[in-house]
C-alpha cells in the first residue's frame, strides 16, 4: 500500500527496490526507481528530438529504470528554459517523437515528458521574459502577466499533454519546480499579484491546480499525471516547508498519479542544491511530512548517490520511488546494478572552485557524450565543459528564433 513502510530484508536490500508500484490511475511502475527529469539540450534547436536524445533514452531504459522523465519540454516557445528544449505542440515532428518513444518505451518502463515554461527565467537570447509579477533586480528583469495571459496556461499544458499521449508517451510531469513558471506563481519572491492568483498560498496554487484539472480532463482518467514540486525554495523570501505542504494537501484533491519532491530555484546567484557537498539526500524529512496530507504516490530527488539511501528511503516508507539524476548520468545501468543482490555505487568526479552553473554544464555535457555513445571517452574539465554548453545554446538560439519568430503559441 501507498505510503506504508516496506519490510526490508537486510540480507537483501535490492528487494525492497525490486517492488512495483501501483498508481492511482491504474498503471503500473515495475521497480522504485526513476530516472529523475534533467535538462539534456538535446534536442535539435528548433523543438524537436535528435538521434543523441533518442539514444540517450533507449539507454536509460536498457539500464532497468522503471521511470524516465525527460525534462524541461516546453508547452510555449516563447519561454523556454533553453534552446536545446523539446517543444510539444501541432507543429511538432512527429517522426521524431514516435523514434524516441518507440526506442525508448521498451522493457516495461515509462516514458513522461516533463511539461514546463520557463515564465521569468526563459532563455533571453530567444525570449522576452514574463512571469507573475513585473520584476526588475539584479540579474532578473521580466515583464508580469496578465490574467488572459495566465487564464490561458492550463489549455496550453492540456495541448501538450494531449499532444504527448498521441505520440505515445506514457504518461507526463507538470513541473511546478525549481523556479520555472508554476513554480514562480508558488513563491511569494516570485509572485507578489494582489488578485486571485497571488497572496496565500492557496490563491498562490490556484494556477497548478487549474493545469492540473485541465491536463487530466484533456488525457482522461487511466493516463498517468505526475507533479514536480519544491519543498523549498532555498532562498530568503520564497516558498516556504509549511506553504510546501499546503501546496501537497491541495494536490491531494486532485488526481495526480505521483508527486515528485524536489527543491531549490534557478535564480540569480543562488546555489544550486545538486552542488552541495552533503552526501543526502535532501528532501526526505519534507516527504515524511508530507506522508501524512496525502495519499498520493511520493517521489524524492536530489541527493541520491549510495543504493543504501535508496533503500532506506522506501524501506521507511519515507517515499514510495526515488528519483535519480545525476547518478545515471554517470552511470545509466545503474537501476539494474541496484536491482542485484551485488549492488554498487557510482564513483562522483570531485570538482574544486567551481564556478556558478559549471557543475551543472559539466553533467549536460556528459549527456551529449553518452547520447553520442562517447562516454567512456567523456574526459571534459568544467571549462572545457561550460564552453561547450555555451556554444551548443548560442548555435540553438540561432536555430530558435529562424523557427520561433512569430509570437505564436504552441499548439
Amino acid at each position: 500500500m501507498t505510503g506504508q513502510p516496506i519490510e526490508r530484508e537486510t540480507s537483501s536490500p535490492h528487494r525492497v527496490l525490486q517492488k512495483s508500484l501501483d498508481l492511482p490511475c491504474g498503471a503500473v511502475l515495475k521497480n522504485r526507481l526513476a530516472k529523475a527529469p534533467m535538462t539534456d539540450t538535446l534536442g535539435n534547436g528548433e523543438g524537436d528530438s535528435t538521434e543523441a536524445q533518442v539514444r540517450l533514452y533507449e539507454k536509460w531504459s536498457e539500464g532497468g529504470t522503471a521511470l524516465s522523465i525527460i525534462g524541461e519540454v516546453q508547452v510555449d516557445p516563447r519561454f523556454p528554459e533553453n534552446p536545446g528544449n523539446l517543444v510539444l505542440g501541432a507543429n511538432s515532428d512527429q517522426q521524431a517523437l514516435q523514434s524516441l518513444v518507440k526506442r525508448a518505451l521498451i522493457e516495461g518502463v515509462h516514458l513522461w515528458p516533463q511539461l514546463g515554461h520557463a515564465g521569468a527565467r526563459s532563455h533571453q537570447p530567444v525570449s522576452e521574459p514574463k512571469g507573475p509579477s513585473a520584476l526588475e533586480i539584479d540579474g532578473l528583469q521580466c515583464a508580469g502577466m496578465s490574467v488572459e495571459d495566465i487564464q490561458e496556461l492550463p489549455d496550453m499544458y492540456a495541448r501538450s499533454a494531449v499532444c504527448a499521449k498521441n505520440a505515445g508517451f506514457s504518461g507526463v510531469q507538470v513541473h511546478a519546480g525549481h523556479g520555472w513558471l508554476l513554480s514562480q506563481f508558488l513563491s511569494p519572491l516570485f509572485n507578489r499579484r494582489s488578485d486571485g492568483y497571488g497572496g496565500a498560498i492557496e490563491a498562490r496554487c490556484r494556477i497548478v491546480l487549474e493545469v492540473v484539472d485541465k491536463v487530466r480532463r484533456a488525457v482522461g482518467p487511466s493516463y498517468p499525471v505526475g507533479i514536480r514540486i519544491n519543498s523549498t525554495d532555498k532562498l530568503e523570501g520564497g516558498l516556504t516547508e509549511d506553504d510546501a505542504l499546503e501546496v501537497v494537501r491541495l494536490l491531494d484533491q486532485t488526481s495526480v498519479d505521483l508527486i515528485d519532491i524536489s527543491g531549490g530555484t534557478y535564480f540569480p546567484g543562488a546555489k544550486e542544491i545538486s552542488d552541495s557537498p552533503n552526501q543526502g539526500p535532501y528532501f526526505l524529512d519534507f516527504a515524511r511530512r508530507a506522508k501524512g496530507v496525502t495519499n498520493v504516490p511520493l517521489m524524492a530527488t536530489g541527493g541520491f548517490k549510495r543504493r543504501e539511501q535508496a533503500v532506506g528511503a522506501v524501506a521507511s516508507g519515507a517515499v514510495d520511488m526515488v528519483g535519480i539524476a545525476r547518478a545515471m548520468a554517470l552511470d545509466p545501468r545503474l537501476a539494474k546494478v541496484w536491482l542485484t543482490e551485488e549492488g554498487g555505487d557510482p564513483d562522483f568526479p570531485i570538482f574544486e572552485s567551481a564556478p556558478p552553473g559549471g557543475i551543472t554544464d559539466w553533467y549536460i555535457t556528459r549527456l551529449l557524450a553518452l547520447g553520442d555513445d562517447q562516454e567512456d571517452e567523456f574526459k571534459l574539465s568544467l571549462p572545457s565543459a561550460m564552453r561547450l554548453y555555451r556554444e551548443r545554446a548560442d548555435q540553438h538560439s540561432v536555430q530558435w528564433r529562424e523557427k520561433f519568430s512569430r509570437p505564436a503559441v504552441s499548439g
